[in-house]
């Protein structure tokens, strides 16, 4: 059986007197190895994303920094770190292409923030001054504290998981504030902040704001990427049999 293609979104870094990179963090492409698929890095092209993404079995989109709060028509809080404007646009584009088409979608951090702002929702840009917490959603990717999440009932996630609470990694300052249209909330910290997302109309379109990637040997990670990379072989399996049955052979054959 066919391993599935799945792309990365990829991230954009620049330093004074260096050519720009585009570049996707290891730790992404491991866990989608690790789980069966041929992970390939998509650099910045938002005109090219429709295209992109007919040719894709599955989406990544990753974390990073802050989007531009004018996406959602809001003044830049002083502490929002933007991302690179290219990265943004590819992001978002990819994020309404794959949703349009039915590609099976994992979201992380950013990748949560962007396809709730892609599908018309906003964020709190900066949690410790907009809302009351006594939990550290902040903390350094190399050390990243931890805090507990509900798993709401009924939802894909908590199939994926088969448990109603579980202990997460954290390291984001923006959440979901206002949820964009046809999104139902899968997962909550204990003071109210938004840890998933799904479109349930779709076969696997899911966002988390924790960083499953960086959970290597929890079970909670494993089932997550399992369950996504299935996803992705079922829609290339799927998508393979319909090119079949409209292809002239196929059409002889029957």
């Amino acid at each position: 059986m066919p391993k599935p293609i799945i792309g990365i979104g990829a991230d954009v870094h620049v330093a004074s007197g260096k050519r720009d990179r585009a570049f996707a963090y290891t730790t992404y492409v491991d866990a989608l190895r690790r789980a069966g698929a041929v992970p390939v890095v998509i650099p910045p092209q938002p005109e090219n994303a429709a295209a992109v993404i007919e040719n894709l079995d599955g989406l990544v989109l990753a974390g990073g920094f802050d989007g531009d709060p004018a996406l959602y028509g809001e003044k830049r809080h002083p502490s929002v770190e933007p991302m690179d404007v290219r990265r943004q646009e590819n992001d978002l584009a990819l994020a309404r292409a794959a949703r349009e088409r039915g590609i099976p979608t994992l979201g992380i951090c950013l990748g949560l923030q962007m396809m709730n702002v892609a599908g018309g929702g906003t964020l709190f840009q900066d949690i410790d001054s907009q809302m009351k917490t006594h939990i550290r959603h902040v903390s350094e990717p190399e050390n990243r504290a931890r805090h507990a999440v509900a798993i709401r009932p009924g939802t894909h996630l908590a199939s994926i998981l088969r448990e109603n609470e579980m202990e997460v990694n954290s390291s984001h300052h923006q959440a979901i504030r206002n949820v964009g249209e046809g999104f139902r909330v899968t997962a909550e910290a204990p003071d109210g902040i938004v840890e998933g997302l799904e479109d349930p109309r779709l076969p696997f379109y899911v966002g988390v704001q924790w960083h499953p990637e960086d959970m290597v040997g929890e079970t909670s990670a494993a089932k997550l990427f399992g369950a996504f990379v299935a996803a992705a072989r079922d829609f290339a399996e799927a998508r393979n049999r319909q090119a079949e049955e409209l292809s002239p052979a196929g059409s002889m054959g029957a």
